[in-house]
């Protein structure tokens, strides 16, 4: 497990601790909703595997993990439409992930 995150030990730490212990399914990924943090609009739907959650936290940029090429994906690596990480959040039982970005490249 990566050093950002703790490991699950109790519905109590999960729910009310302080420390980010994300439940990954059993093909290692996590829901995503991406919105964009002016308009509210939803921007994408996705998923991350830790590989990707490690690298939007440390980076302040989208990635996510492509189920259907794959791969770790850089959001806007080929488009320009880079999304800059504005908040992230995980809900109560750390098991789905909210982020709101903003589009670089976007006008």
């Amino acid at each position: 497990m990566n050093p950002l995150f703790t490991a699950r030990t109790s519905v109590e730490q999960v729910e009310e601790g302080l420390l980010l212990a994300p439940k990954f399914d059993a093909n290692g990924l996590i829901p995503v909703v991406t919105t964009d943090v002016n308009t509210g609009e939803v921007l994408m739907h996705a998923y991350m595997n830790e590989e990707a959650l490690v690298k939007t936290i440390e980076t302040g940029e989208a990635h996510y993990y492509s189920r259907s090429r794959q791969q770790l994906w850089h959001k806007g690596q080929s488009s320009g439409l880079v999304q800059k990480v504005q908040q992230l959040a995980i809900d109560d039982d750390q098991d789905c992930l909210w982020m709101q970005v903003k589009v670089a490249g976007s006008g």
